[in-house]
């Protein structure tokens, strides 16, 4: 009968309509991906200065993770990692976390993100000590 929906056309089109944020999302973080690894951030104009390594001399958690990105774009994993370490764990925990939010909408059921203070903390702390270690003499490895 035309016109009328099968249970299986309305499971997808349900299914298709769920998993329209999800796209949305990685297409933005593809298109910003797409960006920093078309205009080099190693060429100076593009980008701005961060203010707090401009006013201080002092490498914040974030200094060089465009020219991480670039470098993870490009596939030079070794360079990536040297120009911000935690970039690189963030961007894989994206994926991860998208992967999971993927499979999760999928299959119909609730995304609930539940992180406790401790693990807020372990996060912040663990920032922290990113970027006190990189800003040390023996944290040199770790600059962009």
């Amino acid at each position: 009968m035309r016109g009328v929906n099968t249970d299986s056309q309305r499971v997808t089109s349900t299914t298709l309509g769920r998993l329209a944020v999800p796209a949305g999302i990685l297409a933005a973080v593809v298109g910003a991906f797409a960006y920093v690894g078309t205009v080099d951030p190693n060429e100076p104009g593009h980008y701005p200065v961060c203010p707090l390594l401009r006013y201080t001399g002092l490498y914040c958690p974030g200094c060089g993770g465009l020219r991480s990105a670039h470098a993870f774009v490009h596939g030079d994993f070794q360079a990536a990692l040297q120009d911000n370490a935690m970039a690189v764990a963030a961007y894989l925990g994206f994926a991860v976390v998208w992967t999971v939010w993927v499979v999760r909408v999928a299959r119909g059921r609730r995304v609930r993100v539940d992180l406790t203070s401790v693990q807020l903390w372990a996060l912040g702390a663990s920032l922290l000590v990113f970027t006190v270690v990189r800003n040390t003499p023996f944290g040199g490895w770790l600059h962009p």
